[in-house]
C-alpha cells in the first residue's frame, strides 16, 4: 500500500518536471525572441543624434540661417505603462487624446522613445526637469532646429523646415528617420533637403529600471549636411522689402550672362521661423485665410497683363519684320478710332509725332496700335513666346508656376470658338487684353534682350548655370535700337521713368501700368492700377535684369522704378564711378521734340476687350 503512494507521488513530481521542461522548452525555443526582446527594452534605449544640418548661404558668403537646439520630451512604450497618464497629461500640458494618438501611431517601434512634445522652450523644460523623478522614463532630447536670420526676407526662397508627413515617411531615404524629424518642407529647404540634412547618428544606453542612464553600449556620431550656397544677394532683397514698404507685389531679378536669379521677393511675406518652432494650427490656419495672401509666391504664381511692358516684344517683332522702319514717324493725336470703337492713347492731348525711339521712351500707345495692324496678332505672338512668354520658365521651387496667356488666332479658336478681331490685336500689341505674364517671365525676357538673346536655364545656385540653352536669332540692329530706346525711357527727358535716373549705374527699363477696370473708376487701393517696370544695367554691359510688379501701385514710373532702382544699386554698391555722361549713345535733350511726360506717367493696361459682333474693337478713356 505505501508503495502504490510512493509510486503515485513519483508519478506526479516527473509528471510536474515534464510540465516544467515542456514550459521552459517553449519559452526559450518559441518565445525567446519575443521576451529577449522585452528584457533588452528593459536594459537598452536606441536615441537618434540628428546631424547639423548644412548652411545657406547668399551669393557673398553670408549665412541666412543658422541651426539652433530644439527641445523635446519623450519617454520609450515600456516605461509609459509605468506612469500616471493623468499626471503626465497636466505635466506636459496636452490631453490624454493627444499622448495617445503619438503613442498609438503604426511606424513607432519598441526600441525608439517617442516624442510627446517638440518646441519646448527653457522655462517648460525646467519645469519637467523638476518633476522628472515622478515619471520614470521621460527625459529631454535636443534636436537641430533653425533659425532664419533674416525673418521675412527672402522667405519664398529659403523656405522652412516642418515635420514630415505621413507620404514623407513612406519614401526610402526618409523611413529611417524619426516620426517628427524635421525636414525640409518649402524652398530651397525642401528643394534641397537630401543635401542639407545629413546622416543622423544613434546612441545606445543602458537604463535602470527607472529609465536612468546607466552607460553607454555603442555611439555613432551624425555627419553634417553639406552647405548650399545660393546665387541671391541678400543686400538685394532687403532693399526691395524696404522700398516696396506695406505694398504687394514681387520682383525678380536674373544674371544675365548666367541665369543665376540674384533676387526673387514676393511680398506680403511671411515668417519661417514660426515653422521651424513647430508651427499651432491657428496659426497656419490665419496665414492661409489670410487676405493679402503671404503663402502666395507673386513672382511665379500670378500672372497680370504686362502693360506698356509689352512693348519691347512689339517694337523687335516690328524691326525684325520690317514691319515698320525705325524712321517712320506716326502722328498721335491722342488715340485712333476704329467703327464704332475709339482706342485712346495715355496722353490724351497726344504725342505729336513719334518715331520707333521716342514711341518706346514716352510710351505712345498710338504708335503701337498702327504697328500691331502691320503685325498681326500670330506674328506677336511668335515673337512673344520665343522670348519666353506663354509658357514656364523652368525655376524650380516645387511650386506650380503659371504659364500666362499669349493669344493667337488659333488660342481664340479654341478656347472660345470665335473669330480673332483687329481691336483685339490692338489691345494686345500693348500689353492688354487677353495678354498676361508673370513677374519672372518678364525678368527672363529682360535678360534675354539685355544679353544678346541667350536664353539660359534658371537657377538659385551659384556657379550652377550653363552655358546657354538656346538662342533668339535677332538682329543685332533690332538689339541695338530697342536697348538705345531702353535707355532713353530712364536717361532722356520725357521718359517714364526719368525720374528714376541713377547716378551709380546707366539704366535701360521700360514702365507699364495695368489698369484694374476700365472708364468707370471706384475709389478704393484695391480698384488702383497696378504697376510694371523691368530694367538692365549697365546699359553697355548688363550685369543685372529684372522685372518688378507692385500689386496696385498706381503708375509704373511712380511706384516700380523706384524699386528697381534701390535693387540695382543695392547689387551695385560703390563698385561703379556715377556714369561720365547721361545720355547714351549721343542721345540726349536734342534728340527729342515732344514735350515731357509727367513725373512717373504711364499708360495703363485697360481692362480686356468687349468685343461687338463685328469690329472686335473696345472703347476706352484716356489715362
Amino acid at each position: 500500500m505505501v508503495l502504490k503512494r510512493v509510486q503515485a507521488g513519483f508519478s506526479i513530481i516527473v509528471v510536474i518536471l515534464l510540465l516544467i521542461v515542456v514550459k521552459l522548452v517553449h519559452l526559450q525555443i518559441f518565445d525567446g525572441d519575443r521576451y529577449r526582446m522585452l528584457s533588452e527594452n528593459n536594459r537598452l534605449r536606441i536615441l537618434k543624434t540628428p546631424a547639423p544640418r548644412g548652411i545657406i548661404y547668399d551669393r557673398n558668403g553670408t549665412p541666412l540661417v543658422k541651426n539652433i537646439p530644439v527641445f523635446s520630451i519623450s519617454i520609450s512604450l515600456d516605461d509609459l505603462k509605468r506612469i500616471d497618464g493623468d499626471a503626465l497629461s497636466v505635466l506636459l500640458g496636452m490631453t490624454r487624446q493627444e499622448i495617445e494618438e503619438k503613442v498609438n501611431r503604426r511606424e513607432n517601434s519598441p526600441f525608439i522613445p517617442v516624442k510627446l512634445k517638440q518646441g519646448l522652450n527653457l522655462e517648460e523644460i525646467a519645469h519637467v526637469e523638476a518633476r522628472k523623478t515622478d515619471f520614470p522614463g521621460l527625459f529631454v532630447e535636443t534636436e537641430v532646429g533653425r533659425e532664419y536670420l533674416f525673418g521675412k526676407t527672402g522667405a519664398h526662397i529659403i523656405g522652412y523646415l516642418g515635420k514630415m508627413t505621413t507620404a514623407q515617411r513612406e519614401k526610402p531615404d526618409l523611413k529611417y528617420f524619426p516620426p517628427d524629424a524635421l525636414i525640409g518642407q518649402w524652398g530651397v529647404e525642401a528643394l534641397y533637403d537630401s543635401r542639407l540634412r545629413g546622416t543622423p547618428g544613434e546612441r545606445i544606453i543602458e537604463v535602470d529600471a527607472l529609465g536612468r542612464e546607466l552607460r553607454m553600449i555603442r555611439q555613432v556620431p551624425p555627419v553634417k549636411g553639406s552647405d548650399v550656397t545660393l546665387s541671391i544677394d541678400i543686400n538685394i532683397q532687403q532693399a526691395v522689402e524696404d522700398a516696396f514698404g506695406e505694398k504687394a507685389g514681387a520682383l525678380v531679378a536674373i544674371k544675365p550672362d548666367t541665369g543665376e536669379i540674384l533676387a526673387l521677393e514676393s511680398l506680403p511675406s511671411f515668417d519661417p521661423n514660426v515653422f521651424s518652432r513647430g508651427i499651432k494650427y491657428q496659426d497656419w490656419k490665419e496665414l492661409m485665410e489670410d487676405p493679402k495672401k503671404p503663402m502666395l509666391n507673386r513672382a511665379l504664381q500670378s500672372q497680370y497683363p504686362p502693360g506698356s511692358t509689352f512693348k519691347i516684344i512689339t517694337s523687335i517683332a516690328a524691326l525684325e519684320e520690317n514691319a515698320i522702319e525705325p524712321e517712320r514717324r506716326i502722328n498721335c493725336s491722342g488715340g485712333i478710332s476704329y467703327g464704332r470703337w475709339s482706342f485712346g492713347c495715355w496722353k490724351k492731348g497726344g504725342h505729336g509725332s513719334v518715331d520707333l525711339h521716342r514711341s518706346l521712351v514716352e510710351s505712345c500707345d498710338t504708335y503701337y496700335y498702327e504697328v500691331g495692324r502691320r503685325l498681326g496678332i500670330d506674328t506677336i505672338h511668335q515673337y512673344a513666346t520665343m522670348l519666353g512668354l506663354g509658357k514656364e520658365t523652368g525655376l524650380n521651387l516645387l511650386i506650380r508656376e503659371r504659364k500666362g496667356i499669349i493669344p493667337s488666332t488659333e488660342w481664340k479658336m479654341k478656347r472660345m470658338q470665335q473669330q480673332w478681331y483687329l481691336g483685339e490685336t490692338y489691345n494686345a500689341s500693348i500689353g492688354q487684353g487677353y495678354v498676361t505674364a508673370t513677374p519672372i517671365q518678364m525678368a527672363k525676357m529682360m535678360a534675354t534682350v539685355a544679353n544678346g538673346g541667350d536664353i539660359h536655364d534658371l537657377t538659385l545656385v551659384k556657379g550652377a548655370a550653363s552655358k546657354p540653352v538656346g538662342h533668339v536669332g535677332l538682329k543685332p540692329e533690332t538689339l541695338r535700337l530697342v536697348k538705345e530706346a531702353l535707355a532713353g525711357v530712364v536717361n532722356e527727358p520725357g521718359g517714364t521713368a526719368h525720374s528714376s535716373q541713377s547716378a551709380m549705374v546707366v539704366i535701360g527699363g521700360k514702365t507699364g501700368t495695368a489698369q484694374v477696370i476700365g472708364k468707370k473708376k471706384m475709389a478704393g487701393e484695391r480698384f488702383e492700377d497696378h504697376a510694371w517696370f523691368v530694367a538692365f544695367a549697365p546699359v553697355d554691359a548688363p550685369e543685372i535684369a529684372l522685372a518688378v510688379f507692385v500689386e496696385h501701385g498706381g503708375h509704373g514710373g511712380s511706384a516700380a522704378a523706384p524699386v528697381a532702382k534701390k535693387a540695382i544699386e543695392a547689387y551695385f554698391g560703390p563698385r561703379l564711378a556715377p556714369p561720365a555722361s547721361r545720355n547714351p549713345e549721343g542721345r540726349g535733350e536734342a534728340a527729342t521734340t515732344a514735350a515731357p511726360a509727367p513725373a512717373g506717367k504711364e499708360p495703363a493696361a485697360r481692362e480686356p476687350v468687349r468685343q461687338g459682333p463685328e469690329e472686335g474693337g473696345a472703347a476706352h478713356a484716356a489715362d
